[in-house]
Protein backbone atom coordinates (compact mmCIF):
# COMPACT_ATOMS: atom_id res chain seq x y z
CA UNK A 1 0.00 0.00 0.00
CA UNK A 2 1.07 3.68 -0.99
CA UNK A 3 2.00 5.49 1.98
CA UNK A 4 2.56 8.64 0.44
CA UNK A 5 4.99 10.73 -1.92
CA UNK A 6 8.50 10.69 0.03
CA UNK A 7 10.96 12.23 -2.74
CA UNK A 8 10.01 14.59 -5.53
CA UNK A 9 12.56 15.57 -8.16
CA UNK A 10 13.67 19.30 -8.97
CA UNK A 11 15.82 19.56 -12.34
CA UNK A 12 19.21 21.44 -11.96
CA UNK A 13 21.74 23.53 -14.03
CA UNK A 14 24.32 23.03 -10.64
CA UNK A 15 23.38 21.35 -7.71
CA UNK A 16 25.47 23.25 -5.39
CA UNK A 17 23.75 26.28 -6.72
CA UNK A 18 20.18 24.99 -6.18
CA UNK A 19 21.50 23.38 -2.56
CA UNK A 20 22.12 27.11 -1.64
CA UNK A 21 19.23 28.15 -3.31
CA UNK A 22 16.71 26.26 -1.03
CA UNK A 23 18.64 26.19 2.14
CA UNK A 24 20.27 30.00 2.06
CA UNK A 25 16.85 31.58 0.76
CA UNK A 26 14.10 29.32 1.68
CA UNK A 27 15.42 28.04 5.13
CA UNK A 28 15.26 24.30 3.97
CA UNK A 29 17.63 21.99 5.43
CA UNK A 30 19.98 19.70 3.51
CA UNK A 31 18.84 15.96 3.74
CA UNK A 32 21.61 14.04 2.35
CA UNK A 33 24.26 14.56 0.06
CA UNK A 34 25.88 11.52 -1.01
CA UNK A 35 28.23 10.76 -4.03
CA UNK A 36 27.52 7.73 -6.43
CA UNK A 37 30.19 7.10 -8.71
CA UNK A 38 29.65 10.07 -11.59
CA UNK A 39 26.76 11.19 -9.70
CA UNK A 40 25.62 13.34 -6.37
CA UNK A 41 22.34 12.43 -4.39
CA UNK A 42 21.29 15.85 -2.65
CA UNK A 43 17.80 16.16 -1.01
CA UNK A 44 16.59 18.98 0.99
CA UNK A 45 13.54 19.43 2.66
CA UNK A 46 11.23 21.67 4.53
CA UNK A 47 12.18 21.88 8.29
CA UNK A 48 9.25 20.90 9.74
CA UNK A 49 7.76 18.18 7.10
CA UNK A 50 10.51 15.22 7.40
CA UNK A 51 8.05 13.08 5.01
CA UNK A 52 9.27 15.04 2.07
CA UNK A 53 12.13 15.75 0.21
CA UNK A 54 13.15 17.41 -2.57
CA UNK A 55 15.80 15.35 -4.86
CA UNK A 56 18.02 18.26 -7.00
CA UNK A 57 18.69 16.01 -10.21
CA UNK A 58 21.71 17.14 -12.31
CA UNK A 59 20.37 17.87 -15.98
CA UNK A 60 23.18 15.85 -17.44
CA UNK A 61 23.71 13.46 -14.93
CA UNK A 62 23.47 9.32 -15.63
CA UNK A 63 20.00 8.28 -16.81
CA UNK A 64 19.13 10.61 -19.30
CA UNK A 65 20.39 9.93 -23.25
CA UNK A 66 21.51 13.16 -24.99
CA UNK A 67 18.12 13.46 -26.46
CA UNK A 68 16.14 13.68 -23.52
CA UNK A 69 19.22 15.44 -21.71
CA UNK A 70 18.99 18.14 -24.19
CA UNK A 71 15.14 18.47 -24.17
CA UNK A 72 14.97 19.39 -20.28
CA UNK A 73 17.52 21.43 -20.69
CA UNK A 74 15.53 23.35 -22.87
CA UNK A 75 12.37 23.14 -20.91
CA UNK A 76 14.29 24.03 -17.64
CA UNK A 77 15.63 27.13 -19.24
CA UNK A 78 12.28 28.65 -20.48
CA UNK A 79 11.31 28.69 -17.09
CA UNK A 80 8.04 26.58 -18.50
CA UNK A 81 8.15 23.76 -15.58
CA UNK A 82 6.65 24.44 -12.60
CA UNK A 83 8.24 22.21 -9.50
CA UNK A 84 5.19 22.43 -7.21
CA UNK A 85 3.28 24.42 -4.67
CA UNK A 86 4.84 25.08 -1.05
CA UNK A 87 2.06 25.73 1.73
CA UNK A 88 2.91 28.61 3.95
CA UNK A 89 1.48 29.91 6.84
CA UNK A 90 2.05 33.93 5.91
CA UNK A 91 2.11 34.32 1.97
CA UNK A 92 2.53 38.20 2.06
CA UNK A 93 5.38 37.76 5.09
CA UNK A 94 7.49 35.21 3.34
CA UNK A 95 7.05 37.03 -0.13
CA UNK A 96 8.80 39.89 1.69
CA UNK A 97 11.63 37.88 3.05
CA UNK A 98 11.93 35.98 0.16
CA UNK A 99 12.32 38.64 -1.79
CA UNK A 100 15.01 40.83 -0.07
CA UNK A 101 16.84 37.70 0.11
CA UNK A 102 17.39 37.71 -3.89
CA UNK A 103 14.24 35.08 -5.05
CA UNK A 104 12.70 36.22 -8.02
CA UNK A 105 8.61 36.56 -7.67
CA UNK A 106 7.09 36.71 -10.98
CA UNK A 107 3.79 37.48 -9.04
CA UNK A 108 3.27 39.15 -5.93
CA UNK A 109 0.91 37.95 -3.48
CA UNK A 110 -3.20 38.05 -4.57
CA UNK A 111 -5.88 36.82 -3.65
CA UNK A 112 -7.38 33.54 -4.84
CA UNK A 113 -10.77 31.90 -4.19
CA UNK A 114 -8.74 29.37 -1.96
CA UNK A 115 -6.07 31.73 -0.39
CA UNK A 116 -3.43 33.65 -1.11
CA UNK A 117 -0.26 32.77 -3.63
CA UNK A 118 2.38 34.25 -5.05
CA UNK A 119 4.43 32.65 -7.87
CA UNK A 120 8.99 32.27 -7.33
CA UNK A 121 11.43 30.93 -9.87
CA UNK A 122 13.76 28.44 -8.39
CA UNK A 123 17.52 29.97 -9.75
CA UNK A 124 17.10 27.13 -12.43
CA UNK A 125 13.81 28.69 -14.36
CA UNK A 126 11.29 26.15 -12.44
CA UNK A 127 8.64 28.34 -10.92
CA UNK A 128 6.81 27.87 -8.01
CA UNK A 129 3.72 28.50 -6.16
CA UNK A 130 3.94 30.12 -2.47
CA UNK A 131 0.29 29.20 -0.99
CA UNK A 132 -1.37 30.03 2.61
CA UNK A 133 -5.30 28.16 1.90
CA UNK A 134 -7.90 29.94 2.79
CA UNK A 135 -9.57 28.71 6.32
CA UNK A 136 -12.52 28.56 4.66
CA UNK A 137 -11.32 26.13 1.89
CA UNK A 138 -13.70 24.19 0.29
CA UNK A 139 -11.93 21.54 -1.65
CA UNK A 140 -15.75 20.27 -3.54
CA UNK A 141 -16.06 23.92 -5.02
CA UNK A 142 -15.57 24.37 -8.85
CA UNK A 143 -12.86 27.37 -9.24
CA UNK A 144 -12.97 27.35 -12.93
Amino acid sequence: MILGLGISTVWTFDQQRTKAFFTEKLDFEVRSEVSMGEMKWVTVAAKDQPDLELTLMSLDGPGLDPESAAALKKLVSKGVLGAGAFRTDDCRGDYETFKARGVEFLQAPQERPYGIEAIFRDDNGNWYSLTERSEELDLSKDFG
